[in-house]
């Protein structure tokens, strides 16, 4: 007999509201899950103080808009910005907002976040800090 492990209440929910999910937004909750996973095994590499620009694409799903901006911008944290974008990602696949308004709250998200991550940079350098 295999052992099994036992199931949390967590993942028990997951499995419900997965199942009630149509089977597009299924497709569209893995997609997001293997991102997420991906992300978590990566081995952070020394980031580039700058953004690596990128051209968005003409047609581009959320998901990947999502791994273009970590390309674009490897210097934030994921971890930090995970509420923000997985809501983002959620208003998406769950109430219908049009992949394009939500790409576009994905760039202004993650300038905002590259912006207040390297102003106390830029205020220590010229000597405006507090």
């Amino acid at each position: 007999m295999i052992p099994m492990e036992r199931t949390s209440a967590q993942e028990r929910q997951l499995l419900k509201l997965f199942r009630a999910l149509r089977t597009e937004d299924r497709a569209a909750v893995l997609a997001f899950s293997r991102f997420l996973a991906a992300e978590a095994a990566a081995v952070p590499a020394a980031a580039p103080e700058e953004p690596r620009h990128e051209p968005r694409p003409e047609e581009e799903t959320v998901v990947a808009a999502i791994k273009r901006l970590r390309r674009v911008y490897p210097m934030l944290d994921p971890g930090k910005m995970l509420h923000e974008t997985s809501s983002l990602m959620a208003a998406h696949v769950l109430q219908g907002r049009t992949a394009e308004a939500v790409i576009d709250e994905l760039e202004r998200l993650f300038v905002a976040s590259y912006e207040a991550r390297s102003k106390p940079e830029r205020e220590t350098e010229t000597g405006t800090g507090a």
